[in-house]
């Protein structure tokens, strides 16, 4: 049975620019995303919100996991605060597997988010969670919470966002995506 760390942000700091934080969308998405990985007999664990991001890191790295999958959404920087939108897949920059999954991850969020031409990946050799955990990574920005158009496509979005991770995550592992049982005992 393949197994995921799952990585919702820890960034409580991080506002919507129509209300709430980064780290609650992302844990919204991760709770969507639960459902879908038990049907499709995929194991998994997550972190803890209170955690800090080495701890996380640690976390992941402590256990048997296949892949460290993070989920964040995305702010510009101050000169482009607002302006920029659309899913960026980032993936360690030498990292085949980490690349397979951000390719995977880009197309399928591309089939649900208004704009799909604006679904990239992005290598980067930075960012702790791709530097610094044991098996391949990959980290997520849905899309940018300081960009009404696209923060309010997450809020109203969470479950499809949260279903098309999850077959991305399949697809990856080459086992077939199931969707939970709508009247599960």
């Amino acid at each position: 049975m393949p197994s995921v760390y799952l990585s919702p942000s820890l960034q409580e700091f991080n506002p919507y620019i129509n209300g709430g934080t980064e780290e609650e969308y992302a844990n919204l998405i991760v709770d969507a995303m639960e459902p879908y990985l038990l049907a499709s007999g995929i194991d998994f664990g997550r972190n803890d919100p209170d955690m800090t991001l080495s701890e996380a890191i640690a976390d992941s790295n402590a256990g048997d996991y296949d892949f460290h999958f993070s989920i964040h959404t995305n702010a510009g920087p101050p000169s482009f605060a607002g302006k920029l939108q659309g899913p960026d897949v980032y993936y360690y920059a030498t990292s085949y597997y980490g690349k397979e999954m951000a390719e995977i991850v880009a197309d399928n969020l591309a089939l649900i988010y208004p704009y799909p031409e604006k679904s990239n990946t992005v290598p980067t050799t930075t960012l702790a969670e791709l530097r610094r955990t044991k098996v391949p990574s990959v980290l997520v920005e849905v899309a940018y919470h300081d960009n009404l158009e696209d923060a309010q496509w997450i809020k109203d979005n969470v479950e499809p966002i949260a279903y098309e991770l999850s077959k991305s995550i399949a697809e990856y592992f080459g086992i077939p995506f199931v969707e939970p049982s709508l009247y599960m005992d």
